[in-house]
């Protein structure tokens, strides 16, 4: 029987209010990744001693390797609901040190975001009191709203292109791409 001081707790009861200190000790990258269904949190835990390797993403754990013996390599998985691949790398640098790299689609994660933003374009806007993220696929002229990919009806204008979708239910978006086209007598000008 416990005593006054004493607090009897079940072992389920352990796990669950401590689960998150137990995974901190081998929590070793993280890192967040922008795909056109949204911002992915993706985290590493690498136990040095064991080989243990466990990857997360979006607090859900995809991966769970126990007892490798070796320590250095890949592991490879997918983000998202385009399944976006994605690769951590774990490399040697020095004695027991190691370095933790991210790639996507076989790119660094740098230069990845690097050409992320040449191909897509985001918009961070708030409508009837609801956050939206919108993004633009600009190779695809798809559009992803919250993670959803939109219904949308393109057509070619005068200027350029106008790709129609409907927010929220109620709310008609266009989207335009305009391409300028400068008259010859402006270029033997310039």
């Amino acid at each position: 029987m416990a005593s006054r001081d004493e607090i009897t707790i079940t072992q389920e009861d352990m796990r669950a209010r401590y689960a998150h200190a137990d995974r901190m000790a081998d929590l070793v990258a993280m890192w967040e990744v922008a795909l056109s269904d949204g911002v992915h949190k993706i985290e590493f835990e690498h136990g040095t001693t064991s080989g243990k390797r466990v990857v997360y993403v979006d607090g859900k754990e995809l991966i769970r390797r126990d007892w490798m013996f070796k320590l250095v390599g890949k592991e490879t998985f997918t983000v998202g609901a385009t399944e976006t691949k994605a690769t951590i790398n774990i490399d040697a640098v020095s004695g027991f040190a190691y370095e933790y790299t991210l790639e996507i689609n076989g790119k660094s994660l740098k230069k990845f975001i690097e050409n992320r933003s040449k191909t897509s374009k985001t918009w961070v806007l708030q409508l009837d009191g609801v956050d939206i993220r919108v993004v633009l696929e600009k190779d695809t002229m798809d559009i992803w709203c919250n993670g959803d990919k939109m219904e949308t009806a393109g057509e070619f204008v005068e200027e350029g292109t106008e790709t129609h979708f409907t927010l929220l239910d109620r709310h008609e978006c266009c989207i335009k791409a305009m391409c300028r086209s400068i008259p010859i007598s402006e270029l033997l000008q310039q």
